[in-house]
């Protein structure tokens, strides 16, 4: 496998090749984060993942407020109180025994419940499971919590990479076994543990992995031993994600003025033996090759003091999140389940269960005490205001008037002015060309946001439809974190560059309109700027196909879009 060719083919091979590794044995290997949003890249690689896992190997959903009782197994409380006698629940942990568990929005999960699958993963009963973790973070702080990711080998950028189509699954069910003989110098591994050493890592889980997974590398190309290429490749997966700093390539010192020593004649009647590297030679070889299969600029991201500062906001946003439900002011009661985090209600849960009581003893005439059933069960419900992000979806293109950008740029920065107050988030999405682009991911950083602003391009075509997707696939990532769209169209409504890219008025006009009406069904409020000069009402027809509201310019100034964006999302809050 060759490390030649643009850096999104060569993710897309380290992706599939993570696939094979992972699925030929995935308790040894911890598993993967697979780093994106949801769509057709993560799903293709779930798909080619489930084809490569041998059948008897399960691939469990977990989603991130499952039950801890869920998780664990234990007691089954409500089954329990039915039939009056102990009745045990099996957990995930238990199901998922040889295989993996798939993690759902996994940059959600709180505290506990990480620490749960960390100490399960630990204690090795069974045959172990492996955790597939789908992270749809968005901003920086927003990742899988550091006590799962440093148990698990692989790391894959999505964004980084291509659909996977057309990959046939081969058999890997031998695969562990046949790597679990194959040699291993120790001048490898010592070379591994050098690599990690001068990139920051000091675990000594990720040198582990990484030994692993140069043997299962040596397994799948049917190698006798491990070979010097598959440390490298295995160094490329397991440590290049995980540097705090990549030392610089030692640069030799010439001195033009003395002349190059003479070489060394070696004698004739002696036969030169070949030399091999040092262990810090060996060491310096692995580095200088993952080196250069790193994605370029990202050597100016590994800083170390940035990474454990995420790493305490990861913390302290999963325990603000386990908190949210049992914080805001209290608002009556509810049915639920008090496994979920909530508070259980007890004088609620016995007044919901007494007027059942005179008919549940004719039924259980052995039972006795008050009876109480799992639909009895009523928690505390708390008002809290939810975090709403503004999605602002701003014409670029040479259609719109580009001297009207000013008041797209205002309003973005009247609303930030708001955020640190209402707790609320804007994103910027521009479209001119052939595509959309996102210029701004959800933030509250008005520097960040001014920065994007600045450099807002102008000119092109009007390709309206994939930015209706774009806002949709936005609003979609926002919901699954936790808070509330809304979406903010800063358009004259004429499009005229179709989804592939094709300058087609028509064909585009009712790719748009169609786009329009999807966005409707999914409930997300909108609210369309007509830009236009001379009011056809194309932009009009548009806002009533995605269920928005119309305002029309020059009488929406950057002040007056900002008063009814923060209308639209004051609307937006409900309690939760």
């Amino acid at each position: 496998m060759t490390m030649d060719g643009p850096a999104e083919t060569v993710a897309t091979i380290h992706a599939v090749l993570v696939c094979r590794l992972l699925a030929s044995d995935p308790s040894a290997l911890g598993g993967v984060v697979l780093r994106g949003p949801a769509g057709p890249v993560r799903d293709s690689w779930i798909a080619m993942f489930r084809g490569f896992l041998p059948k008897s190997r399960p691939l469990l959903k977990v989603p991130h407020h499952v039950a801890n009782d869920r998780l664990l197994g234990g007691l089954d409380v409500a089954a329990t109180l039915a039939s009056g006698k102990p009745i045990a629940e099996r957990g995930l942990f238990a199901d998922a025994d040889g295989g993996l568990l798939h993690l759902l929005s996994s940059e959600r999960f709180s505290l506990d419940k990480a620490s749960y699958l960390a100490a399960a993963m630990d204690s090795g009963l069974g045959q172990g499971f492996g955790l597939l973790a789908s992270d749809e973070g968005m901003e920086d702080d927003e990742v899988t919590p550091t006590i799962l990711t440093e148990r698990l080998a692989f790391r894959i950028n999505l964004d980084q990479c291509q659909p996977f189509d057309g990959i046939d699954p081969d058999d890997l069910s031998d695969v562990a076994r046949r790597a679990a003989d194959l040699p291993m110098s120790d001048q490898l591994l010592v070379g591994l543990s050098g690599t990690a050493l001068r990139m920051g890592v000091l675990s000594l889980r990720p040198i582990i992995f990484a030994a692993r997974v140069a043997r299962l590398i040596a397994a799948l190309d049917e190698a006798g031993e491990v070979r010097e290429e598959d440390a490298i490749m295995a160094a490329n997966l397991v440590l290049a994600h995980r540097a705090r700093f990549m030392p610089l390539p030692e640069q030799e010192e010439t001195n033009e003025e003395a002349p190059p020593p003479p070489p060394e004649e070696t004698p004739p009647e002696e036969e030169q033996e070949p030399s091999n590297p040092t262990e810090g030679e060996l060491a310096e070889v692995i580095l200088e090759a993952v080196r250069q299969a790193l994605p370029p600029g990202l050597l100016e991201q590994l800083d170390h003091a940035s990474r454990i500062q995420k790493s305490a906001k990861t913390g302290a946003g999963s325990l603000s999140q386990k908190a949210g439900k049992m914080r805001g002011r209290p608002a009556g009661t509810k049915r639920g389940d008090p496994r979920q985090g909530a508070r259980l209600n007890l004088i609620e849960t016995l007044r919901t269960a007494a007027p059942w009581q005179k008919l549940r003893r004719k039924t259980q005439p052995e039972r006795t005490g008050i009876l109480v059933s799992k639909d009895d069960f009523r928690v505390n419900r708390y008002k809290q205001k939810r975090e709403t992000t503004a999605i602002f979806v701003v014409d670029a293109s040479g259609s719109a008037a580009i001297r009207r950008m000013a008041e797209a740029k205002g309003a973005v920065e009247y609303i930030l002015a708001d955020c640190y107050v209402r707790r609320d988030r804007v994103a910027l999405i521009a479209f001119r060309g052939k595509t959309s682009e996102i210029l701004l991911p959800p933030t509250r950083s008005l520097q960040r946001a001014r920065r994007s602003l600045a450099d807002l391009p102008g000119g092109g075509g009007t390709p309206l439809a994939a930015a209706i997707d774009s806002s949709m696939l936005m609003a979609e990532q926002v919901r699954r974190s936790g808070g509330t769209p809304i979406i903010v169209f800063l358009t004259d409504g004429r499009a005229n560059i179709t989804r592939d890219g094709t300058a087609d008025r028509p064909r585009a006009a009712a790719e748009s309109d169609e786009a329009a009406k999807a966005l409707r069904l999914t409930g997300v409020q909108a609210l369309m700027i007509d830009l236009s000069e001379n009011r056809d009402g194309v932009a009009k027809k548009l806002a009533a196909s995605m269920g928005g509201i119309h305002l029309p310019l020059p009488y929406a100034d950057a002040a007056r879009i900002s008063q009814n964006v923060s209308l639209a999302m004051k609307s937006q809050r409900a309690p939760s």
